[in-house]
């Protein structure tokens, strides 16, 4: 059997703000705290554990999460992050600002949270060759 993925841990400057922005744009219950983290737990089972950085906000190296999400959830996320202002790219370099990508049968959608992590939401998998 595969290893599956039980949890990641994302540095931040302030933990529980970058969980709140998560769960504010999916749309969940607030986050946790669990033990020095804000934990988010993801219907698979697994959770995105929020840290405080220990090294200074200007040295959290960008990480990039993606989450797979029904059409319907797409238009409530996308609904969230227009509603709010933020600024989102239809690609991971930001040269599609404010645009909804269709690549791989389906939509995506990339942010930035608090620290410059990148955000991904889409409605298919990438179609990839194994």
């Amino acid at each position: 059997m595969p290893a599956q993925l039980n949890h990641t841990i994302m540095h931040s400057s302030d933990r529980f703000a970058s969980a709140r922005f998560l769960t504010d744009l999916l749309g969940a219950p607030e986050p946790k705290a669990y033990g020095p983290f804000a934990a988010v737990p993801l219907a698979n089972g697994v959770t995105v554990d929020y840290a405080d950085s220990i090294v200074t906000p200007d040295r959290i190296v960008m990480q990039h999460l993606a989450f797979l999400v029904s059409e319907d959830e797409f238009d409530e996320i996308h609904a969230r992050i227009t509603e709010r202002g933020l600024p989102y790219w239809g690609d991971p370099a930001h040269r599609e600002p404010q645009q909804i990508n269709h690549r791989h049968n389906g939509r995506g959608v990339y942010v930035d949270d608090p620290d410059g992590h990148a955000i991904e939401f889409l409605t298919h998998p990438y179609v990839t060759d194994h």
